[in-house]
């Protein structure tokens, strides 16, 4: 299987949230990428779901291409449909499909608020600014739970 990239991840997300009629904005489509990335270097041991850094940004965790990608909507909902491969394993499908569930029904505000709690990786590079825009490293997102 190729290298996936965390916007093909990106775009099967916000297909599956537009089909179940539950579109989700760009700060959560951030927060559910982590969480996914997170699970996935926790479960396969360090093995990553997308290739992409994730950086430590004022409002939490983010993808930068991701971000660019899906800016302009602002706080709106993101519903647009792709034509994607099958990007994931029976396995990793469910993984990331349990995810989504749970996170898109949780507020932007309060995956902003779990992401930056003190010592989970955001908290560590972002440092009260000083690590703005900085990566957070795979082995620190491995440690956060």
């Amino acid at each position: 299987m190729m290298e996936r990239t965390a916007l093909s991840v990106a775009k099967y997300i916000i297909n599956k949230c537009c089909e179940e009629g539950k579109p989700i904005s760009n700060l959560q489509l951030q927060k559910i990428l982590y969480y996914v990335q997170v699970a996935f270097l926790k479960r396969w041991n360090g093995k990553p779901c997308f290739s992409d850094e994730i950086e430590a940004w004022r409002f939490g965790p983010v993808v930068r291409d991701v971000y660019n990608k899906y800016c302009g909507f602002g706080a709106l909902p993101i519903c647009e449909f792709y034509e994607l491969e099958n990007i994931f394993s029976s396995e990793e499908k469910t993984i990331v499909d349990r995810i989504v569930s749970e996170k898109r029904k949780s507020m932007p505000w309060e995956l902003v608020r779990d992401t930056h709690a003190p010592d989970k990786a955001w908290d560590q590079i972002y440092s009260g600014g000083f690590g703005n825009g900085c990566v957070i490293p795979k082995d620190l997102l491995k440690t956060d739970g």
